[in-house]
């Protein structure tokens, strides 16, 4: 985040108090990280995780090297710039850039309309939290990972990566990172919830 607050310009702390304002689900574990330097003048980011907490953790498979780490359903970064002369394709002076990465199961990965899936938990997570936008784009991608050497034991796995941007028509960006927040809790397979509802534990067979 930039260093003295007070040099930062009136509307990018507005868009930071929205953004603390923000109420997230359980689940979704959120943390800030370095911002990008050369995408605007000024910028924050947060990465969140997905932890399956029903699941053996990673170190029973010699996954992890932390011995109560969880397997992760879906991560993400959610980034905001701020820019006070923005490029005329963001259509306003903050954008939001975003990455939204999680394991498929398999019957999923063959879905010729995943991409199409994909982008709709978008729109449909914006318009829900009512999260005014313009000019917004994205990409969505299968990624197969295999594994060789002595890795090669592991099974092949599929991830979904969505990456998109969207430009905020106010500073009031709380909605969006909670609109956010919903759709990486959808990519890991998680029911919506409504409002003041706890999620019951995740059942595996």
């Amino acid at each position: 985040m930039v260093t003295a607050l007070a040099q930062l310009p009136a509307e990018f702390l507005s868009a930071l108090r929205s953004l603390r304002a923000a109420v997230g689900r359980p689940e979704l574990r959120l943390q800030e990280i370095p911002a990008p330097a050369r995408l605007a003048p000024y910028a924050v980011a947060l990465e969140a995780e997905v932890l399956d907490s029903a699941a053996p953790s990673a170190s029973d498979a010699g996954g992890s090297d932390d011995p109560g780490a969880a397997p992760e359903l879906a991560t993400g970064r959610f980034i905001l710039l701020h820019d006070p002369e923005p490029p005329a394709v963001w259509q306003g002076t903050f954008r939001i850039v975003t990455y939204i990465r999680a394991r498929l199961e398999p019957e999923m990965a063959e879905d010729a309309l995943l991409g199409s899936v994909a982008w709709t938990w978008l729109v449909e997570a914006l318009e829900k939290h009512r999260a005014d936008y313009t000019a917004a784009g994205g990409t969505a991608t299968r990624v197969l990972s295999e594994s060789f050497g002595t890795l090669q034991g592991r099974r092949e796995s599929i991830d979904i990566e969505l990456r998109a941007s969207w430009t905020p028509l106010s500073s009031g960006v709380k909605t969006h990172l909670e609109a956010w927040a919903d759709m990486i809790c959808a990519f890991a397979g998680l029911p919506p919830l409504p409002d003041g509802v706890s999620p019951l534990p995740r059942r595996r067979d």
